[in-house]
């Protein structure tokens, strides 16, 4: 990268950064930037009339790890953002013979009940008729189930994973507020042209008033749009829609119920689910949808029906989601993040998880050798291999459903546009191998561990048929394990009385 100072590389003293776009993306950039290279001169320019797609509103634990990376206090942004806390995912009707399952993120606590869970996983799965259906196994299903804080107090040893559930617009504020108080500059200004030089980097950016941005780094936040990566630099997007069919969403909030759950709900639909995620101040409810398999007015009808608001006048939004990835999310000296650089659906709430990966791994690729051709190609191939690794996974979730209720069901069932990493995991999977040696072999467990394809798999019934099982007996002290968790279960405190004492 060649930059406006004239050389190969500006110092992050002297580096110019433009932020084109704001939103929790757009921010999120500007605060680890300002944090890592605090001498640098950072600019976020955002139109005053562009608000944030409220796609989803949930995060997995690395959200934690990037508010206390920045210094910020939960008791400081959850009551701010109507924040609540996340133990991990319910399913709901992805397979028609199963209740469905509780997938929970992982914590220190899990060494002690996972390795249960797997033996007894792979008993089943090699024809043995034991219990491995995972919500048993895992304290943050029971935390989940009792609604009970993910907080562990200091008297008890182990880390609980967690993330959140939030409102975006809100976030956003937050970050923007923590950047702009470490020198960030924020422009409220509609960008009119992005302006090339010769040499192929983007050289300014032309605003509707006042004098044209330039900058040695750009980072395009722009949306769905890609404004400076696809459209000025011609970055090519790849979509993902021959295995991830889902286009669309429907949106509509309800308001908050007595009790306050922590988890996301995903529900299965006819051609899609829909999302339950409680705020303080609301829930948030979707349906997210193929539009060639479902139509709009279908969608929110369909919704409404599940949310007993079939003749109610509250008003839905309808979004448009444009699933893939950017070939390059470095290009020339520009940074594609967030929505701007691709999409996976919300399903499993990775778009800030990898809108993180991506600005902390650009700046280590700096910090390793430069902005340099080398950094640029390896730093694209980790962020690349990322994005399928979570499409992997997401994919997991529909070509391994067990519905046959609708068309669109059964062609998720029957894709066979699979990667040859997915296919393997399927295949260690229903031969007896070990799974997790497979996702260690392949290198995929920095996007998803093997207890998460596990709990995945399980939690979908993907066993043999019950008829075809042997009797056995259990594998794992089920009666220990149940006696372990619910003791631990009794350090943590119900949900909303720990988060009404944050805003009291």
């Amino acid at each position: 990268m060649t930059t406006a100072h004239g050389g190969a590389s500006a110092a992050p003293s002297s580096l110019r950064i433009a932020i084109l776009g704001g939103g929790t993306a757009g921010w999120m950039a500007a605060c680890l930037m300002a944090q890592a290279w605090p001498g640098a001169a950072i600019t976020v320019v955002e139109s005053p009339e562009i608000g944030i797609v409220g796609v989803g509103e949930g995060s997995t634990p690395q959200l934690k790890a990037l508010f206390d990376t920045l210094g910020i206090a939960e008791a400081g942004w959850m009551p701010a953002a109507d924040a609540t806390y996340k133990a991990g995912i319910a399913f709901h009707g992805w397979a028609a013979d199963t209740p469905g399952y509780f997938h929970p993120f992982a914590g220190g606590i899990d060494l002690h009940t996972q390795p249960a869970f797997q033996a007894s996983a792979l008993a089943r799965r090699t024809g043995a008729d034991v219990p491995a259906q995972p919500d048993r196994f895992f304290l943050n299903s029971r935390i989940a189930a009792a609604r009970r804080a993910p907080l562990a107090p200091p008297n008890f040893p182990f880390a609980i994973g967690y993330g959140y559930h939030f409102d975006a617009h809100k976030v956003g504020h937050v970050l923007r507020d923590h950047a702009v108080a470490r020198g960030v500059t924020h422009l409220a200004r509609r960008v009119t042209q992005v302006v090339l030089g010769e040499d192929g980097n983007v050289a300014q950016l032309e605003l509707e008033e006042g004098a044209p941005l330039a900058a040695d780094l750009f980072v395009d936040a722009s949306g769905f749009r890609s404004v400076i990566a696809q459209e000025a630099l011609g970055v090519r997007f790849l979509p993902f829609a021959s295995n991830l069919f889902n286009d669309s969403a429907v949106v509509m909030p309800t308001p908050r119920g007595e009790s306050l759950n922590v988890h996301t709900t995903s529900t299965a639909l006819s051609c899609g689910w829909a999302w339950d995620i409680p705020l303080t101040s609301r829930t948030g409810n979707g349906y997210v949808y193929a539009s060639s398999y479902l139509s709009d007015d279908a969608a929110e009808t369909e919704l409404r029906a599940h949310l007993g608001l079939l003749d109610s006048d509250v008003t839905a939004r309808r979004l448009t989601m444009k699933v893939g990835r950017v070939e390059r999310s470095w290009a020339a000296n520009c940074l594609t993040i967030g929505l701007a650089q691709g999409f996976i659906e919300p399903l499993e709430a990775t778009a800030l998880h990898i809108v993180q990966a991506t600005v902390e791994g650009f700046i280590r690729a700096y910090a390793e050798g430069g902005f340099t051709p080398a950094q640029r190609d390896a730093f694209n191939a980790r962020i690349a291999r990322r994005y399928e690794g979570v499409r992997d996974y997401i994919v997991a979730h529909y070509r391994m459903n067990r519905r046959a209720d609708t068309p669109y069901w059964s062609d998720n069932a029957a894709n066979d546009r699979l990667s040859d990493d997915l296919k393997a995991i399927m295949t260690a999977w229903f031969t007896g191998r070990d799974v997790g040696a497979v996702v260690t072999d392949r290198d995929l467990a920095g996007y998803y561990a093997p207890m998460s394809w596990e709990v995945l798999l399980a939690g979908y019934g993907t066993f043999p048929d019950a008829a075809r099982l042997r009797p056995s007996a259990p594998v794992a002290d089920l009666a220990g394990i149940d006696a372990f968790l619910d003791g631990c279960l009794l350090n943590f405190r119900d949900h909303a009385m720990v988060l009404a004492e944050r805003t009291a």
